[in-house]
């Protein structure tokens, strides 16, 4: 049958325009009830009317993910009108492009502000109702400029990462309540975008092309700590691992012997992904103790 989504209420931000445009009516023609939240209260309503022509149930929302007050009465909102809040898309955005040597600390500020804090806002505010309910897919998006960084977005990878880390505690955090969190890391045309890219990828980049990817993650089945990539009807995944390594115990050397063999330290055959930060120490200490009980 496929995936199925009409038993479930969708939030999602920025969605009056680009990719949040497309992850709302991708969503929508699966059956979800969709919340079309944007600072742009022309361009939510356009999204919403939209989806209702199609047959779809939507609500327009007029909303800044940087004020928590807001977002939270979004969600009461919904909750009046729908009665549960299943997946939260947090695409929200904007750039504030520079070099670092000529940006402004307060342009660094206000990209962490919208990205980071913005999805905290959204998170922190349908936390409780998916606990409540032991069901919730929420959807973190990352970038490529912070999974492996671009010039000029200094303010906007580290961001992009920092949605990485809050995905990975809250993945652990939320599975118990039947919560999964994920990131998806899109390559798309947009009006952010636009700039960016030349006639010619923007011609291969449409936004509807990435939010199969959104389906996928807000779908019962979907998986809990992915980051997904996707573009151009690509896809990708990526991950966060971590390298046999060497035991080089302590010493006055160890520093130049460190810098000698980071080759090796490096080498990625056997390399793990942890289930848990914990697992760097344990894995330290055990490697130790083997060296030392040799």
């Amino acid at each position: 049958m496929g995936i199925d989504l009409s038993t479930r209420v969708a939030i999602v931000t920025g969605a009056g325009a680009g990719l949040g445009a497309a992850h709302a009516i991708a969503l929508a023609k699966r059956g979800a009830r969709i919340v079309v939240a944007d600072m742009n209260a022309e361009a939510a309503a356009s999204v919403a009317a939209r989806i209702e022509a199609n047959g779809g149930e939507a609500m327009a929302v007029t909303v800044s993910v940087t004020d928590f007050a807001a977002v939270q009465a979004m969600c009461e909102d919904t909750l009046a009108r729908w009665g549960r809040i299943d997946i939260l898309v947090n695409n929200a955005g904007i750039l504030r492009d520079k070099s670092f040597a000529k940006m402004d600390l307060e342009d660094f500020r206000l990209v962490l502000d919208v990205h980071l804090m913005g999805s905290v806002n959204c998170t922190k505010a349908v936390w409780d109702t998916m606990r409540a309910q032991n069901y919730g897919r929420i959807i973190f998006t990352t970038s490529s400029s912070g999974l492996y960084g671009n010039f000029g977005q200094a303010n906007y990878g580290a961001a992009k990462m920092a949605l990485v880390g809050l995905m990975q505690t809250l993945a652990i955090e939320g599975e118990r309540y039947g919560i999964h969190v994920n990131s998806l890391a899109p390559s798309a045309a947009t009006a952010m975008t636009n700039n960016l890219y030349s006639p010619e990828m923007l011609a291969g980049l449409d936004a509807s092309m990435v939010s199969p990817a959104i389906v996928a993650l807000a779908a019962e089945d979907a998986p809990n700590r992915a980051i997904l990539l996707a573009g151009a009807g690509s896809f990708e995944q990526a991950h966060v691992t971590m390298t046999r390594g060497l035991y080089l115990g302590d010493g006055d050397t160890v520093a130049d012997t460190l810098l000698d063999r980071l080759a090796d330290i490096g080498a990625r055959e056997g390399e793990v992904i942890p289930a848990r930060g914990e697992e760097q120490y344990q894995y330290e200490m055990a490697a130790r103790a083997d060296k030392v009980n040799a």
